[in-house]
C-alpha cells in the first residue's frame, strides 16, 4: 500500500479478473470502383439496402457491376463489410451549373473545396458520377400570393410540390423566440430523381427537408443547427451546398437583436436579408457528373485497388478486418493485398484467377488458366486463399446474367462458419461451402483437373448433380507441408494471436516476476481450455517462469510467454474398405479384436 504519513486506513483495489476477450472475426475490407457514394473513405456498410443507398445500383458496365457484386455477395452471408470506393480518374461531381467538378469526392474533400463554388452553385451531387445528373433539387419558400410575376402554372406547381409537407413555410419558432416576428426565414428543400436513374422512377422523391432555416445561427427544439447548409450537408445522401445565388444575397446571415421583422416588405425586391424566392420555389437540375468507362481501364483501376488496400487496411491499428476480398483483380496485383495481409498478420486475403471477358460471355478459363494465375502469383503465404474461377448469376437490377469472381462468396463461407461453428472450423465441404445464387460455374473441374488445382493450393469450386456449387478445398496459399497450409488452421491462429496479445497489454508497465507470469497462466489457460473444448485444439502449454524469462530478459525489460498448441485438422481424404468374408468365419479373428 502507499506509505502514510500518519495513523489511517487505506483502501485500494488490485484486479485480478482480467479474461481473454472475445475478438471479431467476420468483418471484411472490399476496394472497388463504384458509379456512386465516397471516394476514398472507408464506408461501413452492414446489408443489401444500404449498399444500394451508399453507392448505387449495380451499372451496366460490366466492369462496375463485377465490383458491386463482389460485395454484394458477400453481404448475402455476413453484416459487416469495409467498403473503399476507389478513385477513377476523369470522375466527376454534377452541379446546378452544369460544370462537373473533379474535386468534391468525400467530405473532407467538400470542406477542403472553396474554388468556384460561387460559380457552381447553389448545388451539387454529393458524390461523383452520372448518378448525379439524375437529381433535381427544389426549394420552396413563403408563398408570395402578390407576386405580380407569378403564373397559374407556377402556382400549381408549387402547390404540388408542397404536397410533400405539412404546411406552408413561414417564419420559424426558433426565430419568434429572439424576437424575430416576420423573418420568413423557413424554406423546405425536395431532393427529386427527375431522370429515374437512381430509384429507377422519374419523379421519385428521394429525400425531403422541412422547415429548415435561412439564418446561419438558427438552431431545431433540441439545439443542432438548424440552418439548411448544415442540415443539408449533414443529412442528405444525395446533394451538398455550394453557395447562395446573388439573387437572395443574405440568406447566409445571422438573426438576432436588432434585425428584427426581416421579410416585412413581401416583394420580389424586397431589401431585407432573408429574401423570399421569385415565385415562391427555386428548382435546380443538376448536370456534369460522369462515370468514367472503365472497360479499356482494366488495370489501372485494379492497380488503384490494390493501392487503396495499402492506404487504408495495412495497418491494424487502424481498422479491424479479417477477411480481404480483392475482387475482379490480377495476379500481379493480388499479390499487393495478400501482402497486407502478411504485414497485419490477423487476416486473410482471397483471391480469384482473373477473367475481362464481358459480362455475358467469358474469356477462356479452366485448368492451365487457374494455374497461369497461381504461377504468376509467385508466392508461399498461408495468408492467402485462392478459389477457382467465376460464377454466372442473375443481376435482377439491369435484367441480365453476370459472371462475378467467387473470393467474395468464400469469404462470406467464412462468415458463416464462423457465425455457425468457430473460424478453426473449415469452410469447405457440403455443410459450410455451399455458394449461392450460382446459375453455373464458368470452369467446374473434374477430378483430374482438382488433383492438380490442389497441388498447387489452387481451392477448387465444383457443382455436383443435385448438390450445387461447393467450395471444395481449404488449402492457404503456403507451398511447404505445414499446419499452416489449412485456411482453418491459419485462423485458428489469428483468433489466438489477436484475443492473447489485447488481453496481454495489460500486463505492460507491470513487474516481471513470478506475481505477474503467474497471472499471465491462470489469464491464458482458461481461454485454451475453452477453445480446446471447442474443438479448436486438442492439446496446449502455455510456459511463463523462470526459463523462458531470464534474467537477461527481465533486465531488458521485456517478457516472454510461450505458448504451445496442437491445432485441429480438418479431414481432407476418407479411406473406407468394404471386405467381404465368409460366412463362418467371426469378425474377432479377422480384426483381431475381441468384439
Amino acid at each position: 500500500m502507499a506509505f502514510q504519513i500518519s495513523p489511517g486506513v487505506s483502501v485500494t483495489e488490485k484486479d485480478l479478473t482480467l479474461i481473454v476477450p472475445a475478438v471479431a472475426t467476420t468483418p471484411a475490407a472490399f476496394v472497388g470502383a463504384f458509379t456512386w457514394g465516397p471516394v476514398e473513405e472507408t464506408t461501413l456498410i452492414s446489408d443489401k439496402r444500404e449498399l444500394l443507398a451508399t453507392f448505387g445500383q449495380p451499372d451496366r458496365d460490366a466492369s462496375y457491376a463485377r465490383y458491386w457484386f463482389t460485395a454484394s455477395n458477400f453481404l448475402d452471408y455476413g453484416s459487416n463489410l469495409n467498403i473503399v470506393r476507389v478513385d477513377v480518374t476523369g470522375d466527376l461531381t454534377a452541379s446546378s451549373s452544369g460544370t462537373g467538378i473533379a474535386d468534391i469526392y468525400n467530405d473532407k474533400t467538400y470542406s477542403d473545396y472553396a474554388a468556384s463554388r460561387s460559380a457552381n452553385g447553389p448545388w451539387c451531387a454529393r458524390y461523383r458520377g452520372a448518378l448525379g445528373n439524375s437529381i433535381k433539387v427544389v426549394t420552396l419558400d413563403y408563398n408570395v400570393h402578390t407576386d405580380p410575376t407569378d403564373t397559374v402554372a407556377s402556382e400549381a406547381e408549387y402547390a404540388d410540390y408542397l404536397k410533400n409537407f405539412d404546411d406552408i413555410p413561414g417564419t420559424s419558432v426558433w426565430a419568434q423566440s429572439i424576437g424575430c416576428t416576420n423573418a420568413k426565414d423557413e424554406i423546405h428543400v425536395l431532393v427529386i430523381d427527375a431522370g429515374g436513374l437512381i430509384s429507377g422512377v422519374a419523379g421519385t422523391v428521394l429525400e425531403k427537408f422541412s422547415f429548415l432555416s435561412k439564418a446561419s445561427n438558427a438552431q431545431n427544439a433540441d439545439g443542432q443547427s438548424n440552418y439548411y447548409v448544415d442540415a443539408i450537408n449533414t443529412n442528405s445522401q444525395y446533394i451538398r451546398w455550394l453557395s447562395v445565388p446573388s439573387a437572395l444575397a443574405g440568406w447566409a446571415s445571422s438573426a438576432g437583436a436588432g434585425t428584427k421583422n426581416w421579410g416585412t416588405v413581401l416583394s420580389i425586391n424586397e431589401t431585407t436579408k432573408f429574401k423570399v424566392i421569385t415565385n415562391s420555389f427555386a428548382s435546380s437540375s443538376l448536370s456534369g457528373g460522369v462515370a468514367t468507362d472503365i472497360s479499356a481501364l482494366t488495370g489501372t483501376v485494379e492497380g488503384d485497388c490494390a493501392t487503396a488496400f495499402e492506404d487504408f487496411f495495412l495497418s491494424g491499428q487502424n481498422i479491424d478486418v479479417s477477411l480481404l476480398i480483392t475482387g475482379p483483380m490480377s495476379a500481379a496485383h493480388a499479390n499487393t493485398v495478400i501482402g497486407v495481409a502478411e504485414t497485419r498478420k490477423d487476416c486473410v486475403a482471397f483471391v480469384s484467377p482473373n477473367n475481362n471477358g464481358s459480362y455475358s460471355t467469358i474469356a477462356s478459363q479452366g485448368l492451365s488458366e487457374c494455374l497461369d494465375y497461381r504461377d504468376a502469383l509467385n508466392l508461399s503465404s498461408s495468408y492467402g486463399f485462392m478459389d477457382s474461377g467465376y460464377k454466372l448469376q442473375y443481376d435482377s437490377y439491369n435484367d441480365r446474367y453476370i459472371y462475378v469472381p467467387l473470393n467474395g462468396d468464400i469469404a462470406g463461407c467464412c462468415v458463416r462458419t464462423d457465425t455457425n461453428q468457430d473460424p478453426w472450423f473449415s469452410p469447405a465441404g457440403y455443410d459450410r461451402g455451399r455458394i449461392k445464387n450460382v446459375v453455373r460455374l464458368a470452369y467446374n473441374p473434374g477430378k483430374t483437373d482438382r488433383d492438380e488445382l490442389y497441388k498447387k493450393q489452387v481451392n477448387p469450386v465444383v457443382t455436383f448433380p443435385g448438390e450445387g456449387a461447393i467450395l471444395f478445398g481449404d488449402k492457404t496459399l503456403l507451398n511447404r507441408p505445414s499446419a499452416f497450409d489449412r485456411i482453418n488452421v491459419r485462423r485458428l491462429f489469428i483468433v489466438l494471436e489477436k484475443a492473447i496479445s489485447t488481453a496481454s497489454r495489460f500486463i505492460l508497465f507491470e513487474f516481471n516476476d513470478e506475481f505477474t507470469r503467474n497471472q499471465f497462466e491462470q489469464l491464458v489457460n482458461p481461454f485454451l481450455r475453452e477453445v480446446a473444448g471447442r474443438r479448436g485444439i486438442t492439446d496446449y502449454r502455455v510456459v511463463c517462469d523462470e526459463s523462458n524469462n531470464t534474467p537477461y530478459v527481465i533486465d531488458s525489460n521485456g517478457f516472454v510467454g510461450d505458448i504451445f498448441i496442437k491445432p485441429t485438422k480438418s479431414i481432407n481424404f476418407i479411406q473406407l474398405n468394404f471386405v467381404a468374408t465368409p460366412t463362418g468365419l467371426a469378425f474377432a479373428e479377422l480384426t483381431g479384436t475381441a468384439n
